[in-house]
């Protein structure tokens, strides 16, 4: 495999450069070597990113992947990773159930036809389910 810039892994990933060397500035990816004064990665760091945007998409924070990846290779990451996972399902579950909850009412605001927030009886109506609230409020 071939080794590929900056440049190149930014086409490839969809990122911008600034995010790959703040990825690389938190530990996320290797230290790139330098050629020409340019950074250059083993063309795996291809899925090493690949890896990152996947387990952001599913909620986990870059302090969390760190973790991940700093254990990956190493005796006890399925179960690092396992623990990751069961804390993270509930966060995601509640991220759902928000997500429906916004469709419905967008939905409903859609059929309601009034387009007049002063007198939409939908937006009177009050809030949702507490038990949604975000954690922390």
């Amino acid at each position: 495999m071939q080794d590929v810039g900056i440049g190149e892994l930014a086409r490839q990933t969809g990122l911008r450069p600034s995010a790959l060397r703040y990825y690389e500035s938190l530990g996320l990816l290797p230290a790139a070597r330098r050629e020409g004064g340019r950074r250059v990665w083993p063309a795996a760091t291809l899925r090493r990113v690949a890896l990152i945007r996947m387990s952001q998409r599913a909620g986990f924070t870059l302090a969390e992947i760190r973790g991940l990846l700093d254990s990956s290779g190493t005796r006890g990451t399925t179960r690092q990773w396992r623990a990751l996972a069961e804390r993270k399902l509930p966060e995601l579950d509640l991220v759902v159930r928000q997500t429906q909850r916004l469709r419905d009412a967008v939905a409903a605001c859609l059929a309601c036809g009034c387009m007049n927030f002063a007198d939409c009886e939908l937006l009177a109506a009050g809030p949702a389910d507490p038990n949604d609230a975000p954690r922390g409020t």
